[in-house]
């Protein structure tokens, strides 16, 4: 434990916010035990943060061919490659936790071409990788791949949304030097 900020913009108290986001934050502590960093953090910015934690939920807490591990994949490999400690300290141990697996985390934020997984996953993140880094040359040929595996082209949707979502995420979280929670760490292992 240290004593660093939660982030270097200011963070409201809780019974300072606004009732809908203090109520979404008290459910997220009764689940988990704590309350992630990224709650506190965006709650400085009331509209920004309902509008954030709703297209989080609409891509990330949806039933679909792509697994909620899958989407954690896409996170967890597209914000190493932004160089996000935040998302990918958090996102990992919701990979380790929804994969049930202690290693896959590590593998994907290190080298998802090396980690264990299918050849379908690693075309996902090789198409969630050109979109977090190279969007202007996704092409023809990057859906086709795709769809050589399966994908829908709603599920290429959903992979470019998610890696579009978290590169913004990951510059918030750059930007604010927005703090993993130490209990991120331990989870899932």
């Amino acid at each position: 434990m240290t004593d660093r900020p939660v982030s270097r913009f200011p963070v409201p108290d809780l019974e300072d916010m606004p009732q809908d986001i203090r109520d979404r934050i008290l459910a997220v502590q009764e689940k988990s035990g704590f309350v992630p960093n990224v709650f506190l953090a965006l709650a400085h910015r009331p509209d920004e943060f309902r509008a954030f934690f709703a297209y989080h939920d609409a891509l990330m807490d949806k039933p679909g061919p792509i697994s909620n591990a899958e989407r954690e994949m896409i996170v967890v490999a597209t914000s190493a490659a932004n160089q996000c400690q935040y998302c990918v300290v958090a996102h990992g141990a919701i990979l380790r936790i929804r994969a049930k697996d202690r290693l896959i985390a590590d593998q994907v934020a290190i080298n998802y071409r090396k980690a264990d997984i299918t050849p379908r996953q690693t075309a996902m993140l090789d198409f969630a990788m050109k979109v977090s880094q190279q969007a202007y040359a996704v092409d023809d040929a990057d859906m086709e791949v795709l769809r050589g595996h399966g994908f829908t082209d709603e599920d290429i949707w959903d992979i470019a949304a998610i890696s579009a979502f978290f590169g913004m995420s990951n510059r918030l979280a750059n930007v604010t030097s927005m703090r993993p929670n130490d209990e991120f760490y331990a989870m899932g292992r």
